[in-house]
């Protein structure tokens, strides 16, 4: 097995994701499908099985975590094969049953798979490679088996062209170096002095390649090292460039190279675009959250979090958070405060962006970590939902009907202190109360309820209580007990159309389906529309 050079693009397995694997898939020639062996098959692994399908890709699979069978026995020098043979019975017999079950699963998707040394024809056959990450076990077959078949079976398709294909992986800002811009170089080659045309938050723009860098041999790019410099770098390969106003660059893009000046101009417009074709592929809606992060990728990631949480949002951008993002995340204060905010993912916010959205009311989320913003903003819509709740309470007549216990009349007129049976409904404190069958004679507002001599905030179906009614904030004479309404009528809460309306608007988790039907009936009695 003989090979030039191999790049290795590790994209995201998190199920939001599916945008950067949807690209990683486009760009790559081959592809590894790591498997969980101690899970199977999950959501996101299907989405992959089905982009590559899609675009015919071949992939091997890595059926990972053999490390964590139990009993195994690390031999990460020795072929995976006699690494399984040499383990004990107990251990073979759970690696045998595991493996069986992802194949099965895979067998499901409509594809066939063999573990890769019992694979009979590498062609109708998808090979199965069980591998460990973090004891070793299984890396050099992996690797072995992904360089013999890229030669075997995709000789035509690796050979070398001069014509430029490359993409921006990440934009990072490097202690000595300033802001670079990392790219996975597919085909061609990129040279000190080269008139590179990226794609930027304000548009397409044209700089110049001062340096081409790489990671030391055995060494990744995102650690911190030196990096190794070079006057040309030819595909295939992840390089690192340094150049001027490079901080503007999205990831996620396409990189072109001008060979001649009057190129530029061209290039520029073909990149915006393509710039514009992607952001025109992210439907937003009248109302919602104002998002914001760091490269195209991790803002599709976002959105399609935001959007499986049932999250609306009314607007995009990509790079740091500055005034005119708030303003536009502003425009909600008019429609709803609840979406009057901006979740910024991995972006830096400038201190006059933060000074007037403080001013505004706007409140600006930021997080590394998609899960921290979602869970930042879920507490805010919390702590929204109950100050209103807070300061709606006295509008919200939660419905009720009541029976007076005639053995329990404790005070008969202002206040009423008499025991009830709440027939059905939930009973609270504040709750005005009233007689159908008497004109609807209004009684009062119940400022109090006891069970066993202890204070309740609110009674269920089917609960004795002791009441506690008084006239409050009505001018009329106090009701009495005996004269206006006796043990023989029923009492129920006094609701309004704006109640019903405070209920829906604000208490919907609080109400139960047997509520809305007593509110039904309730209507019909009030006769409200």
């Amino acid at each position: 097995v003989s090979t030039q050079s191999t790049g290795i693009i590790d994209t995201p397995g998190h199920e939001s994701f599916s945008n950067l694997r949807s690209r990683g898939s486009s760009l790559c020639d081959m592809a590894i499908l790591v498997v969980d062996i101690m899970h199977g098959l999950e959501q996101q692994t299907i989405e992959s099985i089905n982009l590559l399908k899609k675009r015919r890709t071949p992939f091997i699979i890595a059926l990972n975590k053999i490390d964590r069978l139990y009993e195994w026995k690390i031999m990460n020098k020795t072929p995976v094969e006699e690494a399984v043979k040499k383990q004990k019975k107990i251990t073979r017999d759970e690696f045998t049953d595991r493996a069986n079950q992802a194949i099965l699963q895979i067998a499901e998707q409509g594809l066939n798979a063999k573990l890769f040394y019992e694979n009979p024809d590498v062609r109708s056959y998808i090979s199965v490679v069980p591998v460990s990450g973090f004891s070793g076990d299984g890396m050099a077959d992996l690797l072995c088996l992904a360089c013999e078949l890229s030669q075997r079976m995709l000789g035509p398709q690796l050979i070398y062209r001069d014509v430029l294909e490359a993409m921006v992986l990440e934009v990072k800002a490097i202690h000595g170096l300033g802001t670079t811009v990392d790219i996975i170089l597919k085909n061609g080659q990129v040279k000190e002095g080269d008139t590179v045309v990226l794609s930027g938050i304000e548009g397409a723009f044209s700089t110049t390649v001062r340096a081409v860098l790489t990671p030391h041999p055995m060494k990744e790019m995102r650690v911190k090292n030196n990096f190794v410099q070079h006057k040309v770098v030819q595909a295939a390969q992840g390089i690192k460039i340094c150049a001027k106003d490079t901080d503007k660059t999205l990831a996620g893009m396409p990189v072109y190279i001008a060979k001649y000046p009057d190129e530029c101009e061209v290039l520029i417009e073909d990149a915006n675009i393509a710039l514009k074709q992607e952001l025109k592929s992210i439907k937003v809606g009248n109302e919602g959250v104002y998002v914001q992060a760091s490269t195209l990728g991790s803002l599709e990631a976002l959105l399609q979090f935001l959007k499986d949480s049932k999250i609306k949002y009314s607007g995009v951008s990509i790079g740091p958070v500055h005034k005119k993002d708030v303003m536009k995340a502003s425009v909600m204060l008019e429609h709803d405060k609840e979406f009057a905010c901006l979740l910024a993912f991995d972006v830096k916010v400038e201190r006059e962006a933060q000074e007037m959205a403080d001013s505004l009311g706007v409140r600006i989320f930021t997080a590394d970590i998609i899960y921290h913003l979602f869970d930042q903003f879920m507490g805010y819509k919390e702590e929204l939902k109950q100050r209103r709740k807070e300061e709606n309470k006295h509008s919200a007549v939660f419905p009720c009907r009541l029976r007076v216990l005639p053995t329990c009349i404790f005070n008969t007129r202002d206040p009423i202190v008499i025991g009830v049976t709440v027939i059905n409904g939930v009973l609270r404190t504040g709750t005005p109360l009233c007689v159908p069958s008497k004109d609807f004679c209004h009684i009062g507002v119940c400022t109090s309820l006891e069970v066993n001599n202890k204070q309740i905030e609110m009674a269920h179906t089917g609960q004795d209580v002791c009441i506690k009614v008084e006239n409050i904030g009505t001018g009329e004479a106090p009701k009495l007990y005996g004269r206006h309404f006796d043990e023989n009528d029923v009492i129920v809460s006094k609701i309004t159309r704006d109640s019903i309306d405070t209920l829906k608007e604000y208490f919907r988790d609080d109400m139960t389906k047997e509520n809305w039907k007593l509110i039904v009936e309730l209507k019909k009695i009030f006769e409200i529309m």
